[in-house]
């Protein structure tokens, strides 16, 4: 398991019981967390001290319990987000992909320096380039290879969440750099920009398990998965960086985004890896499952 490393303004306090207690910038809160099974190593005066709990309805979805602000902001290094309880128990970021902002900032700088060895003798040194983040959510990912230097194209399927998203690139100072955030149906999308060989460098996939589109196009994960990851596959560049396929789903592990990525790219010189993701606990000898991520890299 890679353990997400570098926050400040995000903390995971303590978990156990089903739940977590986490700190978002200043507000202490508790969630459910099916994964977290084990006994809470901290106190119950710890897990009192919270200012809002969120509480699962029987009929499905749930409500907050306490006090917050509407909203807040917090920075991960020099990126920005917006923070607000969400109805669905989300705050709008998933702390842990902080593992792989790091590691695309990486890959999109070596690429704007330029190299040029053996194994890449055609590669220009230093180039513009250009990422698609699929089912974009809020933009961290975004946030990350817009701050690295890379043009991005972002896609969701709810406006709302774009204008999210757009507010913290604002937020984050990027605004500026070149970007598009579109509303539309992903695999739609993807379709389209390869009638109209638009290519990218770098693909980013971060799909939920289950879905709508813009115009109520069903997803389902295990249905579409691989028609997904095939089709971004088809609108990479001659000279691709990397694509990155994240998964939640709870049934799946981290052979499956291997296996897929391996056929996708079977016609490429790349190589292919996996790993869980996670956070340490501040409290207790604990690193909390937050999903897996598959890479293929060229």
């Amino acid at each position: 398991m890679i353990v997400a490393e570098g926050w400040k303004d995000y903390e995971l306090i303590d978990s156990g019981g089903g739940e977590k207690l986490e700190r978002w910038g200043g507000v202490r809160l508790t969630r459910p967390d099916p994964q977290a099974i084990w006994p809470r190593a901290g106190s119950g005066d710890l897990w009192r001290g919270c200012d809002l709990r969120y509480h699962r309805n029987k009929s499905g979805g749930g409500y907050w319990e306490g006090q917050s602000p509407p909203s807040w902001d917090i920075s991960y290094e020099n990126l920005r987000f917006n923070i607000r309880p969400t109805d669905f128990k989300h705050m709008g970021l998933f702390p842990e992909q902080a593992v792989n902002w790091r590691w695309v900032m990486e890959k999109i700088k070596n690429a704007n320096r330029g190299w040029s060895d053996a194994s890449h003798p055609a590669r220009p040194c230093g180039r513009e380039v250009r990422v698609l983040n699929l089912f974009g959510y809020t933009g961290g990912a975004t946030l990350a290879c817009l701050a690295a230097g890379a043009e991005v194209t972002h896609v969701d399927a709810a406006k709302g969440i774009n204008q999210w998203a757009k507010h913290n690139i604002k937020l984050s100072g990027l605004e500026h750099k070149k970007h598009r955030v579109l509303t539309d149906d992903c695999v739609k999308f993807v379709m389209r920009e390869a009638r109209r060989n638009s290519l990218y460098d770098a693909v980013i996939m971060d799909p939920p398990a289950y879905g709508r589109g813009p115009s109520g196009e069903l997803w389902k994960l295990e249905d579409r998965l691989y028609e997904l990851v095939s089709a971004c596959a088809g609108i990479l560049s001659e000279q691709p960086l990397f694509m990155l396929l994240n998964i939640y789903t709870t049934g799946f592990s981290p052979a499956v985004a291997e296996n897929i990525l391996r056929a996708v790219t079977h016609n490429r010189r790349g190589t292919v890896s996996s790993s869980e993701i996670g956070i340490a606990a501040s409290t207790g000898n604990v690193l909390l499952p937050c999903g897996f991520f598959g890479r293929w890299e060229a």
